[in-house]
């Protein structure tokens, strides 16, 4: 995958177009067989400063690289959240739902901080806008594929939330042993495959993924 450095061009021209703040936003731990599906947003205001010096798309960061911005990228923002969807919920609600379900959370928070989310413009990483989806309130959400490699705000909500769910993913392994959580994060690697074999599904795996009865 290439390198390349995030701008706050977009961000710019919609805070210019009258945006209170521009919220941006990816998920983290979607395609994961065990652990909760997260969100991240990250909100700036016309008052930005510039993004902390190698802040990436988390894709693009190693783990202790992604350990040191997650604190840089948090005190960036104006206002930043992370809400989550246990693995339980994905079984019964499924995935698409569920991002849109941590979404809800994560929103709620930062309207608990203060942000106008009315006011605001969402920028969502990807071409499927399943923010709306979930909300009785549309919200005036921009999709933009590849958001969380071009755009600062992406790529800071990118970082903290994939920061987050992989430390409650380092303490499930100490609680669940054997599954590899603290190198794998839940994804299906081999070393995962062969624990669930051995050892059974635990709370934290998406039971229906595995098709494996609750």
């Amino acid at each position: 995958m290439a390198v390349s450095d995030p701008d706050l061009t977009v961000e710019r021209a919609l805070l210019a177009d009258g945006a209170r703040f521009v919220i941006g936003c990816d998920e983290v731990g979607r395609g994961a067989l065990a652990g909760p599906v997260g969100v991240g947003f990250v909100a700036i205001d016309a008052s930005g400063t510039p993004i902390p010096a190698g802040l990436r798309d988390s894709k693009m960061l190693s783990e202790p690289k992604r350990e040191l911005l997650a604190p840089l990228a948090a005190a960036w923002a104006t206002h930043h959240a992370v809400g989550l969807a246990s693995a339980q919920e994905i079984d019964e609600l499924g995935i698409i739902a569920c991002l849109g379900l941590a979404g809800k959370r994560a929103l709620a928070q930062l309207h608990a901080a203060g942000v106008d989310i009315t006011g605001s413009v969402v920028l969502l990483d990807g071409s499927d806008d399943w923010l709306n989806k979930a909300l009785k309130t549309p919200l005036t959400v921009v999709t933009r594929i590849k958001a969380d490699r071009d755009c600062g705000s992406v790529a800071a909500a990118s970082v903290i939330a994939k920061v987050h769910r992989d430390r409650l993913m380092i303490e499930a392994d100490a609680i669940s042993p054997g599954y590899g959580w603290s190198g794998n994060k839940g994804y299906g690697s081999a070393e995962h495959m062969r624990a669930i074999g051995l050892l059974g599904a635990t709370e934290l795996h998406r039971k229906s993924w595995l098709k494996i009865s609750a």
